[in-house]
């Protein structure tokens, strides 16, 4: 009997929980239905009051100004390249510095470790000038290796993948070796796969880092056909008389990459974060 009230307590609870929890779900997706239903309507109902939840009408000629009055295409295509670029980039890099630091013994790592992880205390905006200054040197102003490169140099992938190889008991490593693996054949037939929950979060926190960039980009690109989408999408908030749907739909088209990559890499992504919960 004690036993059936506990059970029919808990599936309350349960409910009440589900409840909240879609209740918030909602409430967090709602910015998105907003800004995609508005990228649908003309600029005059998008800021009429009260306003309409769902649209009466529905056009697509925000979306054909958008690719036809500016060059968007190109926009995302630079976009995707610099993200993709420096994203792959900082995984190859950070995951061999990652993998020094945790399975190698050599001298001074432990000191040359708190030094590299000492640089995610400096704010970017700090080197933005100097930054500059030798991506002009390097003729690379208006280019996409000057948004690429700067943003590899960066501490946080290898302070994320350090943690996943310290999991990895190295005995595993020391089998291998006696075996007559080389250490560049443990790296990555052996090691890599484990770690693909890490990698699979670095690359969905890096790719939108990268993809958000807007300060940076800004600066490196200046000329039309140089600017990334965030960047290209920011000037068409410029107008004295804007449309407000015409900049929806602006919006949306720079949304719907990071909403495919989640899409794509949220298992690892969830992988990552449950492991990296159980090891803290």
């Amino acid at each position: 009997m004690l036993k059936n009230k506990s059970k029919k307590k808990r599936e309350k609870v349960d409910i009440i929980a589900n409840i909240v929890v879609i209740f918030f779900a909602v409430l967090n997706l709602f910015p998105l239905y907003w800004l995609l239903t508005s990228s649908l309507k003309n600029s005059s109902d998008v800021i009429k009051m009260p306003p309409d939840w769902f649209p009466k009408t529905f056009t697509l000629s925000n979306y054909v100004d958008v690719f036809q009055s500016h060059p968007a295409l190109r926009w995302t295509f630079n976009s995707i390249v610099v993200s993709l670029v420096t994203t792959v980039a900082v995984i190859i890099v950070s995951s061999l510095a990652a993998y020094a630091f945790s399975k190698l013994h050599f001298k001074g790592k432990n000191v040359i470790y708190i030094i590299f992880i000492s640089s995610l205390m400096v704010p970017k905006e700090v080197m933005i000038v100097p930054l500059f200054r030798i991506i002009q040197n390097l003729g690379m102003v208006n280019s996409l290796n000057g948004m690429i490169w700067p943003n590899v140099a960066t501490a946080f992938g290898v302070f994320l993948l350090k943690g996943f190889f310290d999991t990895i008991p190295d005995s595993l490593r020391e089998a291998a070796k006696m075996d007559g693996a080389s250490e560049f054949y443990i790296f990555y037939k052996i090691i890599m796969p484990i770690v693909k929950p890490g990698i699979g979060a670095l690359f969905i926190l890096n790719f939108v880092q990268v993809w958000n960039d807007y300060l940076w980009q800004l600066i490196v690109g200046q000329e039309e056909n140089s600017k990334t989408l965030m960047v290209g999408i920011a000037t068409l908030m410029q107008d004295l008389n804007p449309n407000f749907a015409y900049k929806m739909a602006g919006a949306t088209v720079a949304a719907v990459p990071m909403i495919l990559i989640f899409i794509f890499f949220q298992k690892y992504f969830t992988e990552g974060l449950t492991i990296g919960a159980d090891k803290g």
